[in-house]
């Protein structure tokens, strides 16, 4: 009797000590499929940005976002950047754009038009 006892002692040992070398390798085939994952959801590095124009040319456009922590970003255009709308001064933006060599380079731009408001509010 008291050999069952100590087999099955010894047994769940054994178990407890592969499962715990186990779980870190296990944690890092989920975290690397995680990671391409994620990187699916973003094709060829595409980021977007949003904001209001600032600046714009034949070149370049410029785009600032304001709030708590304010930043600005210029981009190059793209030679064949298409754009929903007028992009213009003041018009609020959400520009995709990729990284190339250190510039951002705009490909894709969306103006933001305001919606009215309902009147009267929901009392």
């Amino acid at each position: 009797m008291r050999q069952g006892r100590i087999m099955s002692c010894v047994a769940l040992a054994l178990g407890i000590a592969a499962w715990s070398f186990a779980t870190p390798a296990l944690t890092t085939v989920a975290h690397a499929a995680g990671s391409e994952a994620k990187s699916a959801k973003a094709p060829n590095g595409m980021h977007q940005f949003t904001g209001v124009v600032t600046a714009l040319d034949k070149a370049t456009l410029t785009v600032e976002k304001r709030g708590k922590k304010p930043r600005t970003v210029v981009f190059t255009r793209h030679a064949e950047m298409k754009s929903t709308g007028e992009v213009e001064k003041n018009a609020r933006v959400t520009v995709y754009y990729r990284d190339d060599g250190g510039h951002s380079v705009a490909h894709r731009v969306v103006v933001k038009t305001d919606r009215p408001r309902a009147a009267g509010g929901g009392n």
